[in-house]
């Protein structure tokens, strides 16, 4: 283990993430009252700066080219931790969140792309604080361990260590042959997309170039943070709400898809079995709640309208609204659950557990019911056509039943602060699996602000946990992992 290469590296992150942070400011200049938010950003980039280059300092002399797995995980754990505490500094100074806890939690949110809020009434705090949560969510759905890797050409082979430890899914590809070329040109797709729906969003969807920003950040992000406390639903235009489900959608397909169609491999796209997987479930379960809907929404053009929007948000874990899903037929509810716990695709920006886990299981299962009669056929896991090792299949075996182990834990601690048994499990299944909204008190229309201090901290770790899939935090845990094996300063 080397501590300052860890300091060094954690230091630029900081100092990376003060950069965004006073972008804030921006939005303040010429504002009624902007004086309060100024200095919160400016306070709150200042100490995140400071204390960035004070770990930097600390390790000047390493040379980050001898970054090995164990700094590596370190880093990646760290830097998700120490951008939500750096990141909810300006909410507390702002005044939007007082609470640290709040502050630490909404920030959490942010980075990981959960959605869950704390705040009870959004359209009244600044601007800046609109645009800082915003703009969380878009760094940390693409990974801002991701763009630091690309940004950042110094790091070696260590750089694969980061990128595999935050990267979504049971396997991590490379599309160009070094991992910062890789993460430059998951980074540009993901900025162009995001630019393209911020254009559509202004010029066809009629929104303030303000807003179409940021709901472009959340959108890509599978985020769902809004400027309006009614989410999307304030809007009330039928185009609004398509170009996000849309986009949305896109944000659902694992990003190493279009990098395929950009180099001209349309074959390969079109027989991705996760996509069709994918696009297939996004439509039959749409039919399937338009249905259920259709009465209470005055016919089944509407219940579409409004089922295409809600599904694709909660399979993609986005968590944008233009309905109170919380009121739907107790099957569609259920439904929605299912669907908060599956997710997008790997490789995406979307949460959950990922279509391709689910695939791996499933033909896991399905050949160890088989081998019940036939124990002597020698047989592999495929998804489409190709085999998948067998140290993945045990890896996401492993996932979920740690999966589970974490929502029993989590559930029961929920529930001893006060919470009813529906509240307490999909606050964590929300959280847990970066979707925001959950069901009863924690649903579509509601917020987190009630919970405890405890049970917000509780559940800022679930968010994390959740957006680096566990591995990458569990492993700190383990006291083998800290036996000092030639620590070196």
């Amino acid at each position: 283990m080397r501590p300052r290469i860890i300091c060094r590296l954690l230091g630029f992150l900081l100092v990376f993430l003060a950069g965004f942070m006073a972008t804030s400011m921006l939005w303040e200049i010429g504002e009624d009252d902007s004086k309060r938010s100024l200095v919160a950003y400016g306070t709150g980039a200042g100490l995140t700066a400071l204390a960035g280059l004070g770990l930097i300092l600390v390790g000047i002399r390493a040379k980050v080219g001898d970054l090995g797995r164990r700094e590596a995980l370190v880093i990646v754990a760290l830097g998700w931790l120490l951008s939500g505490v750096f990141g909810g500094i300006p909410f507390v100074i702002d005044g939007a969140i007082p609470s640290p806890a709040g502050a630490f939690f909404e920030a959490v949110s942010g980075f990981t792309t959960t959605g869950s809020t704390v705040l009870t009434d959004i359209e009244v705090v600044s601007r800046a604080t609109l645009w800082w949560r915003a703009l969380t969510q878009w760094l940390g759905g693409m990974g801002i361990i991701v763009l630091f890797l690309a940004v950042f050409p110094q790091l070696g082979v260590g750089a694969k260590h980061m990128f595999r430890n935050e990267a979504p899914g049971p396997i991590k590809k490379s599309l160009r042959p070094k991992i910062r070329e890789t993460a430059l040109v998951l980074w540009l797709i993901y900025l162009a997309i995001t630019a393209v729906e911020a254009v559509t969003l202004y010029a066809v969807g009629g929104m303030s170039p303000f807003e179409s920003i940021t709901h472009s950040f959340c959108t890509m992000a599978t985020a769902g943070f809004s400027t309006r406390n009614a989410s999307i639903a304030a809007f009330d235009r039928a185009s609004v709400e398509m170009i996000i489900a849309f986009f949305m959608l896109l944000a659902g397909v694992n990003f190493s898809l279009y990098f395929s169609i950009v180099r001209g491999r349309l074959r390969s796209v079109y027989k991705d079995t996760e996509l069709r997987v994918y696009l297939g479930s996004i439509l039959a379960l749409t039919l399937v709640v338009a249905l259920c809907i259709a009465g209470p929404h005055g016919g089944l053009f509407q219940g579409l309208r409004y089922a295409v929007f809600q599904v694709i948000s909660i399979l993609t874990t986005t968590g944008f609204c233009t309905d109170d899903f919380n009121q739907y037929p107790e099957f569609c509810r259920a439904l929605l659950v299912v669907l908060m716990l599956v997710g997008g695709m790997a490789g995406s920006t979307a949460g959950g557990m990922k279509i391709s886990r689910i695939l791996i299981c499933i033909k896991a299962a399905y050949w160890e019911v088989y081998r019940a009669f036939r124990p002597q056929v020698v047989t592999s896991v495929r998804v489409g056509r190709a085999p998948v090792d067998p140290d993945v299949v045990r890896s996401v075996m492993a996932f979920f039943f740690l999966a589970i182990i974490a929502i029993v834990v989590s559930t029961l601690y929920m529930a001893s602060l006060g919470l009813n048994l529906e509240t307490a499990t999909t606050s964590v299944v929300a959280t847990l699996f970066n979707i925001g909204p959950g069901l009863a008190q924690v649903g579509a229309v509601e917020n987190y602000a009630f919970i405890p201090p405890t049970g917000k901290v509780l559940l800022s770790f679930c968010m994390i946990l959740g957006r680096l899939e566990f591995y990458t935090v569990l492993v700190l845990l383990l006291p083998d992992f800290w036996r000092i094996r030639g620590t070196s300063w």
